[in-house]
C-alpha cells in the first residue's frame, strides 16, 4: 500500500473507512455492468436484427436518456425518504434492463433493456450518500477513492469484457451485469448503520442546485460523456474492421492505453488537489483533444491508435473523477442530492448524445469521421473554458 494511499485512509474515522469501501464496492459492481458492455456492444448491435447505425448508436448510449430523466427525481427523492431504499429500487430496475437485454433478438429488444438498465439512475444517491457518511475534512479524499473505483471499474472492463465476450457471447455481459446488481443490493446491509439522514428543512429551495458555478460543471461532464460515447461507438469498428485486430484482442490496446495514461493523470490530480489550479483542468481537457485529433487524422496503425488513447484516458480520468469532487465541494448539503443529480443527469444525457452523434456519422463507414466530430467538441469545450477564466 503506497504512502500516499496510507494517509488518505488514516484520515479517515472507521465507519467512514467502511462507508467509503462499501459505497464504492456497491458503485463498481453496477458501473461494471455498463462499462464492460461499452467495448463490444456496438459489434454486437450491428448483428442484430433491423440494425442501423443511428439504433447502434442509441443502443449503445441509450441509457443514459433514462438515467438524465430519472437522476434529478431520484435525487430529490434521496432527501427525502433517504438513500438507501433509492439505492435499492435503481438496482432492481439496472437488473431488470440487463436481463431483458440478454433475452432480446432484435436492436429493439436491446434498445429497450438499455433504456430500463438506464432507469435505475443512482450515481447522485451513491455520491449523495459518501458525502452524508463523510465528514468535509476528509470528503475530497473520500471522493478520490470513489472516483479511483471507478476507474478501477472502467479498467477491469476494457480487460474482461472484449475477453468474457469472445468466450461467451456479449449476452453473458448483460447476465453477469444483472447478478452484479444483485450482489450490490445485498451489500447495502454492510453500510454503518448512524451515517446521518439528509436534512429536511421546512422549505427547499431546489434553484440552489442550478447556479451558475454548479451549471458549469454539469456542462462539463455532459461534453465529457458525448465526446465518450461518441468514440465508443466508432473505436470497435476501427480496430477490428480496419486494423485488423480480433474483438478479444482489444483489452490489451486498452489495458495498455490505461496504465500509460496513467502517467498524465496522477501529476493532474495531486496538482489540483494541493492547489486547485483551474489550469489542471484546461490541461486534460486539450490532452482529449491531442488524443482525438490523433485518431481523427494519424489512427491508420496499431501503435497510433495505443498513443492516441494513452493520451485521450490520462485526461478523462482526471475529469471523470475531479468533476464530482468539485461539485460536492460546492453544493449545498440540504440539497446535495438535487445537485448531484443534475450532474449526473447531465453526465447520462451527455452519453444518450454521444450515441447518438457516434452513430450518425458513423454512418458513412468512416470511423475517423465520429473521431473528427469529437475532437471539434473538445476543440469548442477547450475555447470555452479559457475564455470562461
Amino acid at each position: 500500500m503506497s504512502r500516499d494511499f496510507r494517509q488518505i485512509i488514516g484520515a479517515m474515522l472507521p465507519d467512514e473507512r467502511r462507508a467509503v469501501g462499501v459505497i464504492a464496492l456497491i458503485a463498481i459492481f453496477r458501473m461494471f455492468g455498463l462499462f464492460a458492455l461499452l467495448p463490444v456492444l456496438a459489434i454486437f448491435a450491428a448483428d442484430l436484427e433491423n440494425a442501423t447505425p443511428t439504433l447502434i448508436g442509441i443502443a449503445v448510449g441509450g441509457y443514459g436518456l433514462t438515467q438524465a430523466a430519472l437522476q434529478i427525481p431520484f435525487g430529490a427523492l434521496s432527501d427525502r425518504i433517504g438513500r438507501i431504499p433509492v439505492i435499492l429500487l435503481g438496482l432492481i430496475l439496472f437488473a431488470a434492463g440487463s436481463i431483458l437485454a440478454a433475452v432480446s433478438d432484435d436492436i429493439a429488444g436491446v434498445i429497450a433493456g438499455r433504456f430500463l438498465q438506464g432507469a435505475g439512475a443512482i450515481s447522485a444517491t451513491l455520491v449523495a450518500l459518501l458525502a452524508d457518511a463523510t465528514r468535509e475534512e476528509v470528503r475530497t479524499r473520500s471522493m478520490a477513492i470513489f472516483g479511483m473505483g471507478i476507474g478501477s471499474s472502467f479498467l477491469l472492463s476494457l480487460i474482461l469484457g472484449p475477453v468474457i465476450a469472445a468466450a461467451f457471447g456479449v449476452r453473458a455481459l448483460f447476465w453477469m451485469a444483472a447478478g452484479l446488481a444483485v450482489a450490490a443490493a445485498v451489500m447495502t446491509s454492510l453500510l454503518p448503520g448512524d451515517i446521518a439522514l439528509p436534512e429536511k428543512p421546512v422549505r427547499r429551495n431546489i434553484a440552489a442546485a442550478f447556479r451558475p458555478d454548479l451549471l458549469r460543471l454539469d456542462l462539463y461532464i455532459f461534453v465529457l460523456h458525448v465526446i465518450l460515447t461518441a468514440c465508443f461507438v466508432a473505436l470497435p469498428f476501427l480496430l477490428r474492421n480496419e486494423l485488423g485486430v480480433a474483438l478479444d484482442d482489444h483489452w490489451e490496446i486498452y489495458i495498455g492505453a490505461l496504465l500509460v495514461s496513467l502517467v498524465g493523470t496522477i501529476p493532474l490530480i495531486f496538482v489540483d488537489e494541493r492547489q486547485g489550479k483551474p489550469a489542471t483542468v484546461a490541461a486534460a481537457i486539450l490532452l482529449l483533444l491531442i488524443g482525438l485529433s490523433i485518431l481523427a487524422l494519424a489512427g491508420s496503425t496499431t501503435m497510433m491508435v495505443f498513443a492516441a488513447l494513452a493520451i485521450f484516458f490520462a485526461g478523462f480520468n482526471f475529469l471523470e473523477a475531479g468533476l464530482p469532487a468539485r461539485l460536492s465541494m460546492k453544493a449545498a448539503g440540504e440539497v446535495r442530492g438535487a445537485a448531484l443529480g443534475v450532474f449526473s443527469s447531465a453526465q447520462f444525457l451527455g452519453a444518450f448524445a454521444g450515441g447518438l452523434i457516434g452513430g450518425y456519422f458513423l454512418s458513412g463507414g468512416n470511423p475517423a469521421t465520429v473521431f473528427l466530430v469529437a475532437a471539434m467538441i473538445a476543440a469548442a469545450w477547450f475555447a470555452f473554458h479559457r475564455i470562461g477564466q
